[in-house]
């Protein structure tokens, strides 16, 4: 009797889990970044908007390289180890040279012209190279940067010459060095105190750096990004494909309309982001220098015979690829 009650009890609970006890499915998301960067508030925008839907999906959000480092993100998405992630897409280049044209001095004039370039053929072609891994871009980005030196300001090609700089990436190395500067690589978090020390002369990274870095207290003009930018990096959320299609339709739904939520938002802060990088360095009493449509175009020349060029050179595919990129308008 005893049994018989215990298996009715078992049968019964086994009922109830399968018309819905069962918890909500739970996606992990990582970053490298802390939880007051866009970059997470981007991610944490989807993560509301998915919850607020009601579908039983979570997605948890694990900032600051907890989960995995900045380096380690894009593998074990492709695996399906990790659900999603916010990714400068030109970390994963050494696994696929096609990403390193995500990164690439002039390729992008302004945060809109940057959207185009996200709605266009060669973001298709970028997709179908992402899908061969099983990654699926979920919402595009572009987040901008622009140059700073200890004395004159730099907006054209002749301005770096003899300058000791700090470039963010290799093509904007090549490039640079093609105008007749010396490189110094290191990461942006020591920027600082080789600018304190005069290791640096000038240096060039991302919006966000600039500030978070205090770099306002060793230079001396500041070019952000502008009308007209220079530096523009393509840093997506991403999400594993396969898991993408395993969820049901209401699911993908809502993280298709979150997404779409988030990407508005994202291309709105990335441009605050450069005014307010701005008005840091001018409230500090430093120098602003504006980039002009012909100085674009001057370093998009020194671009073509340099980064351009070793692009072309290392990349198969590379030259459709290029013409694709420079074909958005």
């Amino acid at each position: 009797m005893k049994t018989t009650l215990t298996r009715a009890l078992f049968a019964s609970c086994a009922l109830a889990f399968a018309m819905g006890g069962a918890s909500a499915e739970e996606l992990k998301l990582s970053h490298q970044w802390s939880t007051s960067d866009i970059r997470h508030q981007v991610a944490q925008m989807v993560a509301d908007e998915v919850e607020a839907a009601d579908v039983d999906l979570s997605i948890r959000i694990y900032p600051s390289g907890s989960l995995f480092s900045a380096n380690e993100q894009y593998n074990p998405l492709s695996r399906g180890r990790l659900d999603m992630t916010v990714l400068p897409l030109s970390y994963a280049g050494g696994q696929r040279p096609a990403y390193n044209l995500t990164l690439m001095p002039g390729l992008v004039k302004n945060h809109d012209h940057g959207a185009r370039l996200s709605d266009s053929p060669f973001m298709d072609e970028l997709e179908a190279i992402m899908a061969e891994d099983d990654v699926m871009v979920l919402v595009h980005g572009y987040l901008a940067g622009g140059f700073g030196a200890k004395d004159n300001c730099i907006t054209k090609p002749d301005d770096v010459k003899g300058l000791q700089m700090r470039a963010a990436g290799k093509a904007f190395e090549q490039m640079l060095a093609g105008a007749g500067a010396s490189i110094a690589s290191m990461p942006s978090s020591e920027v600082y105190s080789a600018m304190q020390t005069g290791v640096l002369d000038a240096v060039n990274t991302s919006s966000s750096s600039f500030v978070s870095y205090r770099l306002y207290e060793q230079l001396g003009c500041y070019t952000p990004a502008g009308d007209v930018a220079l530096w523009f990096m393509y840093q997506p959320v991403l999400m594993n494909k396969s898991t993408f299609e395993g969820l049901n339709e209401e699911q993908q739904a809502a993280l298709l309309a979150a997404a779409e939520k988030a990407e508005a938002f994202y291309l709105e802060g990335a441009k605050k982001a450069d005014a307010d990088s701005a008005q840091v360095f001018e409230d500090a009493g430093v120098e602003i220098g504006k980039m002009t449509e012909e100085d674009f175009a001057a370093w998009r020349e020194l671009a073509k015979g340099t980064s351009y060029k070793a692009f072309v050179e290392e990349t198969p595919n590379g030259q459709q690829l290029l013409d694709a990129a420079l074909a958005v308008e």
